[in-house]
């Protein structure tokens, strides 16, 4: 059955999992995540489909079925599985992606490394993902597509079905011309996105880069420029803007590029944060704390997230300031995403070190300055730990939107807590309560967290509510809306 509606994502809409020797298919666990809000849509249509891939040790014999037809809480809709082996994944994924993409995305010239990409295996694996998307889709259908990863999909699928409308979102930064430009095919990335009908970014700067980014490749005019709303207006920070681009005149079509922040599920943070279970155990670690305050800190192992940069500053505040010495406890998460990457090994042995050393330094029998945590901490457990937090310190140096900052809004049904965050994430233009900092200075990184452990109740109840405000106006659903005009007119909820 072909689809008014074909998600194209790296990866697949369940987990899966042995039960009894049989694999079995299940929701994800967590609900506030970009796949069940994704999943989401397929109620608005007929009929929807899901275009993912799966490891196989034989691709042309993968030994289980291409396409399944999956019935959830979301519905019935088709997955189309590609069959990917480990060498294929690790080129197109770990090398390529990680290695080429990843560090110019963030503006890391230093970290990319463009010898091992095996370009022609980058454009298979697109390649097939654009053949399967267009095999599912309907005459006028939607195809969104998700990431930097899949950059060619929207080249080759035009190419295949110029019928279909193709939507493309980034989930990442975009840069400057200057920095994106150092990849050496930049130009058929920028051929391939411009046959796109939406281009999709979190922010106003991400928007404004692609479309210069464009214009240094492509003979293209911005036909139209949209006033940035003012909640999306963070006086004096780094990544704010006045003004974005709305539309590209592009060669064949305009292309359109839509601003849509993405943001969590509210209430089901706010309800899972008000359980029993999790209030009981936030009053435990408050009484755990006594009269410590607990410096939250929770991201990925990866060298754009800060996590060294966070650890100095700490060390700095405990030598200069001895009064805070034994009254706070930082503890800091960092989780692995890509094991077996040098690189992340690489930045994961700098934290332990770090961590280790200051411990050393300023510990005592009964208090270790720093909890070090490198595992996967579980949802629900996490939102105690929001809740229990006089502080969450989020201050990566470069991250395209960062929702655990807007995780630690929402949990805060009591109305308090501090969000020190970094300027650089772009989740910093709609959180101008935030006490805003630059990570890459000393100072401005000390003198934020000084300046959010000393902050008056008063202040702190007001920066949270102004906060608060901001996740509830941009959250999950709201993003999700941004591409609803794209859809088919044959929408069930247009019948």
């Amino acid at each position: 059955m072909s689809s008014d509606l074909v998600i194209v994502y790296h990866r697949q809409p369940y987990e899966e999992v042995e039960e009894n020797g049989k694999t079995v298919l299940r929701e994800n666990k967590s609900p506030n995540g970009i796949v069940p809000t994704l999943k989401s849509f397929f109620g608005k249509v007929e009929h929807g489909a899901w275009v993912a891939w799966k490891l196989a040790d034989d691709a042309n014999n993968p030994g289980w079925d291409r396409q399944i037809e999956v019935e959830d809480s979301f519905g019935s809709y088709s997955v189309s599985r590609l069959p990917l082996t480990q060498k294929q994944v690790h080129e197109f994924y770990h090398v390529t992606s990680k290695e080429a993409f990843w560090p110019i995305l963030h503006s890391f010239k230093d970290r990319y490394n463009y010898d091992p990409v095996d370009w022609p295996n980058f454009r298979e694996v697109n390649w097939r993902f654009a053949e399967a998307a267009a095999a599912e889709a309907a005459q006028g259908a939607l195809v969104w597509v998700h990431d930097y990863n899949l950059w060619l999909v929207p080249g080759y699928l035009r190419q295949m079905r110029p019928d279909v409308k193709i939507a493309f979102f980034h989930h990442t930064p975009f840069p400057a011309p200057d920095m994106f430009n150092v990849l050496p095919w930049r130009k058929e990335i920028v051929e391939s996105l411009m046959a796109c009908d939406s281009v999709g970014f979190h922010i106003p700067r991400y928007a404004t880069n692609f479309a210069a980014v464009v214009q240094s490749l492509m003979d293209v005019e911005i036909t139209k420029r949209d006033k940035v709303p003012d909640d999306l207006i963070a006086e004096g920070t780094a990544l704010t803007e006045r003004k974005v681009p709305a539309i590209l005149g592009g060669l064949n079509r305009d292309v359109h590029l839509s601003v849509a922040p993405v943001g969590v599920d509210v209430d089901y943070i706010q309800t899972r944060a008000r359980v029993d279970a999790t209030a009981q155990r936030a009053e435990e670690l408050l009484r755990d704390l006594g009269d410590r305050k607990l410096i939250l800190s929770v991201g990925r192992t990866d060298y754009t997230k800060g996590g060294i940069e966070q650890l100095q500053s700490f060390e700095r505040i405990l030598e200069d300031h001895p009064e805070f010495r034994g009254k706070v406890q930082l503890m800091h998460v960092s989780v692995s995403a890509n094991r077996g990457m040098a690189a992340y090994g690489e930045i994961q042995s700098a934290i332990e070190e770090a961590a280790g050393r200051i411990n050393g330094r300023f510990g005592s029998l009964d208090w270790q300055p720093i909890t070090l945590v490198s595992r996967a901490i579980p949802f629900k457990d996490l939102v105690a730990y929001y809740r229990a937090a006089a502080i969450a310190w989020i201050t990566p140096l470069a991250d395209g939107m960062n929702l655990v900052a807007k995780e630690f809004i929402a949990s805060r049904v009591d109305g308090d807590g501090v969000l020190v965050l970094s300027e650089f994430a772009g989740a910093a233009v709609e959180l101008e309560a935030a006490v805003a900092t630059n990570p890459f200075s000393n100072r401005s990184m000390d003198v934020a967290i000084c300046q959010a452990l000393d902050m008056s109740e008063p202040e702190r109840l007001d920066r949270m509510a102004s906060m608060q405000r901001a996740v509830r106006q941009y959250d999950l659903s709201s993003w999700g809306r941004s591409v609803e005009n794209l859809l088919p007119h044959n929408q069930k909820s247009a019948a």
